[in-house]
């Protein structure tokens, strides 16, 4: 009866160690702490341990990341359910993708796996986009390429396009739907909750202010053998790495938090995202991707610069896109074009090579059928050029 009960003890004693090292198992970084975590839930606790004691043992390890990188006010309000769909379709949707080899795991933890990119409304989709872009990447054997096919066809499809009257910049991607209108912040979460669906890693990436003043801007960039970047709703064609902001991004500051280039880590890191939305806000998590930009900038030939045109609608105040002429100071043409219109970045005009200090004469048609003539000179690089067309009604 001793030795029973010696062995009986041990069991105990077993099953006792098993347990706590299963609620303490390595996440991510450090320990997995459970009961901090459940502390934390507050009155949500029974729902964070519904969905660890229901999360299949192959996705305990994507639970536990999504649970101890989690900001406060989701363990305070997301449900069982919410957490035990989104883990397996991000699972579903990593493991049927011709690229699962090529993804490192702890990229699928920080890239594909979470349900958020910034401070957005939490909303249920990954399973209705896995459903609905999944069809549309169908062959495509590239992550790279695949959200390339993304970012051509989802916008579209889905009825949303760029417009600075949106509701709000941090828009969810069902608040984006439901609109029709979206600011860049909004159209990149939505790119990216699209490239996650179907298991492409996926980040948000911005600057608070450009170097010129001229404004924040947020992209995406894509996992394919390393980091790459696109507008949202901007494809460059079927090519990654391709962007208006190029010359701009070249010129960020590293060591300036308002000027450095950041992008969006699930996994806490002791950068906060700056989010000029929500100023003040530190609960979302960044690396500094500035040095890779800085080095990607076109180099122009010796003694030429970037002029940008914008030209705004007299009677509405909004940008249109106008037809335009250059010409030299001999009378030949040296560009012809149109300029952008509100379907476009607000930061985001024509952009065209011209000599340092040399004078140029800017021909724009005018509605009443006269041309507006203006002289410019070429005295800085990035130097933006305004012109208001009048209308009859002025």
């Amino acid at each position: 009866m001793k030795r029973t009960k010696t062995t009986f003890l041990s069991v105990l004693q077993f099953c006792s160690l098993v347990a706590f090292l299963w609620g303490t198992q390595a996440s991510g970084s450090g320990l997995f702490d459970r009961g901090a975590l459940l502390q934390k839930a507050g009155e949500n606790a029974a729902e964070i341990q519904t969905a660890l004691e229901k999360t299949p043992l192959s996705q305990r390890e994507g639970i536990e990341f999504l649970l101890a990188h989690m900001p406060e006010h989701d363990l305070k309000s997301l449900s069982a359910d919410f957490l035990l769909e989104h883990v397996a379709y991000a699972y579903k949707a990593w493991q049927e993708s011709p690229w699962k080899s090529e993804v490192p795991k702890d990229i699928f933890l920080n890239n594909i796996l979470p349900h958020v990119s910034i401070n957005e409304q939490r909303d249920a989709w990954r399973k209705s986009f896995y459903e609905r872009f999944k069809p549309l990447i169908e062959g495509i054997e590239s992550p790279g390429l695949a959200a390339v096919r993304l970012n051509q066809q989802i916008y579209p499809l889905l009825g949303v396009k760029y417009s600075t009257k949106r509701k709000k910049a941090d828009q969810s991607p069902f608040e984006t739907m439901e609109s029709g209108l979206a600011s860049c912040t909004g159209l990149s979460i939505l790119l990216i909750d699209a490239c996650r669906a179907v298991g492409i890693p996926a980040r948000f990436v911005g600057t608070p202010l450009w170097s010129d003043n001229s404004g924040n801007h947020s992209w995406v960039e894509v996992w394919d053998d390393g980091w790459h970047f696109t507008g949202a709703a901007e494809p460059s064609g079927d090519h990654l790495d391709q962007a208006w902001f190029i010359g701009r991004a070249a010129k960020a500051d590293r060591d300036s938090r308002r000027h450095a280039i950041y992008a969006v880590s699930y996994q806490s890191t002791p950068q906060p995202f700056p989010m000029v939305w929500k100023r003040g806000a530190d609960f979302v998590s960044s690396v500094n991707v500035t040095d890779r930009y800085t080095e990607l900038g076109k180099s122009l030939p010796d003694g030429f610069i970037n002029m940008m045109f914008r030209i705004v609608d007299g009677a509405s105040g909004d940008r249109c896109s106008a037809p335009l002429q250059l010409l030299d100071d001999q009378g030949d043409l040296v560009f012809e074009g149109a300029s952008k219109d509100e379907r476009f970045d607000s930061n985001d005009h024509l952009t065209v090579p011209v000599k340092e200090g040399a004078t140029y004469k800017l021909k724009v048609p005018s509605e009443s059928g006269q041309e507006i003539i203006r002289t410019v000179k070429a005295e800085s690089d990035g130097q933006l050029v305004d012109l208001k067309i009048p209308t009859d009604k002025q």
